[in-house]
């Protein structure tokens, strides 16, 4: 136990001391580690590793391959996305790259049995990154330009945005019998924001639930839900600019989550089709700068070539949560939690500033078990480039058309130790 804990601690700390940008559905992840990141993101009914169990439906860690023994995960992921914008204003385009780097970030999981007679209960333990967006805009034409006519004013809100979210999830799961399964995950959340105004931290609390029923041994049926956390940054940005940093709600948005699995073939062609309703409408923040509910699908299958080498594959798809604005008036002031800014820096906040647009991901995999109780999983994921536009007014009344794009490429590395 004391050695898990050590690991835990390590995993913690190098998570929350690397930079996250993992935005997929919305910004959250659309999957945790590389067997359910290759497989587009599935596993809320048939999960295929502890660590997948946790962050997906904290029942199915009663039906899972790993089952009865225990299992524990460590994964990694390096997060590779490509962010541009482009503010045409009255004629004149000012355009730059988001600083391009690569993103490291760990995750960690272990499920293991309690009593080995019936009804059967487990516990779980999971954390990882599941939230990050952000860009860098500093020292290009974005950020160096003032606004002409304005004297000494930005040229654009949002030419830095770092947001990260931390989770640590204990979960526990009840199986009564063969059929029906039950489980409840604590969410404990460690949020890092920074606006250019320094970073502030906050913590957020929630609950998952989740049931999966198998009406037959070939069949698992899914569903979970996950309550909103909230977190609040203090003194994170100057939104009316009148000299003091406000305060910022962001809270993570509840999710429902349905899923069904098939196993076609036993043991060898897994099958597993997944559907979220993300609530960013009522979500506090998100809400404020207008992004919309979110319906996301994903399809992913396993296919066992032989009894070490898997294969995976998958399709997810999430629309873009932000809303266009066209014909904004950029001198009219909006209000964000009790704070008036202009329109035109609330646009060029929310669009360029969190552009989470990407819809379509494809995503592939591979998996190779050395012996029966330790293997070694690979993963690759690839979002299609996504813009959002939009045209209004700005501050001085000329005509202005926002822009930014987004693609993503990730690449996932798992190791799994049974015991």
């Amino acid at each position: 136990m004391k050695k898990l804990v050590v690991i835990f601690s390590v995993v913690l700390a190098l998570a929350l001391g690397s930079t996250v940008a993992m935005a997929t559905n919305g910004d959250n992840l659309m999957a945790i580690g590389p067997i359910a990141r290759s497989m587009g993101g599935v596993g809320i009914a048939a999960p295929q590793d502890a660590i997948s169990a946790v962050f997906a439906n904290p029942a199915a860690m009663c039906f899972g391959p790993y089952c009865p023994e225990s299992e524990f995960n460590f994964a990694g992921t390096l997060f590779n996305p490509h962010v541009d914008a482009k503010l045409n204003l009255g004629g004149t385009t000012y355009q730059a790259n988001s600083a391009d780097n690569l993103y490291a970030i760990p995750a960690i999981g272990i499920s293991v049995p309690i009593g080995k007679k019936e009804p059967l209960w487990r516990f779980g333990l999971a954390a990882y990154g599941v939230t990050g967006l952000g860009v860098d805009y500093r020292n290009t034409a974005l950020d160096q330009q003032r606004f002409p006519g304005f004297g000494g004013n930005p040229l654009i809100a949002g030419e830095y945005t770092s947001l990260q979210i931390m989770k640590f999830s204990p979960a526990i799961a009840f199986q009564p019998n063969n059929a029906w399964s039950f489980g409840l995950a604590a969410h404990i959340d460690y949020a890092m924001l920074d606006l250019r105004s320094g970073t502030s931290n906050g913590w957020g609390f929630g609950v998952q639930a989740g049931a999966i029923y198998k009406p037959h041994r070939l069949v698992s049926i899914g569903l979970t839900y996950t309550s909103p956390q909230t977190v609040t940054h203090s003194n994170v940005k100057d939104f009316d600019g009148n000299g003091s940093a406000d305060n910022l709600d962001l809270q993570s948005p509840q999710q429902v989550g349905l899923g069904i699995a098939f196993d076609i073939i036993p043991n060898t062609f897994l099958l597993e089709l997944n559907g979220k309703w993300i609530n960013w409408s009522n979500a506090k923040g998100y809400s404020d700068f207008d992004w919309e509910d979110q319906y996301v699908f994903g399809i992913g299958a396993q296919y066992k070539v032989t009894p070490k080498l898997t294969l995976r594959a998958g399709y997810n798809y999430g629309k873009n949560p932000v809303k266009e604005h066209n014909g904004f008036n950029g001198l009219a002031p909006i209000q964000v939690q009790g704070k008036y800014m202009p329109t035109y820096y609330y646009e060029t906040f929310r669009v360029i500033g969190f552009p989470a647009v990407v819809e379509n991901h494809i995503t592939f995999g591979v998996g190779y078990d050395f012996t029966p109780r330790f293997g070694i999983h690979l993963g690759y994921t690839h979002a299609f480039s996504k813009s959002v536009s939009e045209s209004g007014s700005a501050l001085n009344m000329q005509p202005a058309t926002l822009t930014s794009t987004l693609s993503e490429d990730s690449y996932e590395f798992g190791l799994t130790w049974r015991f």
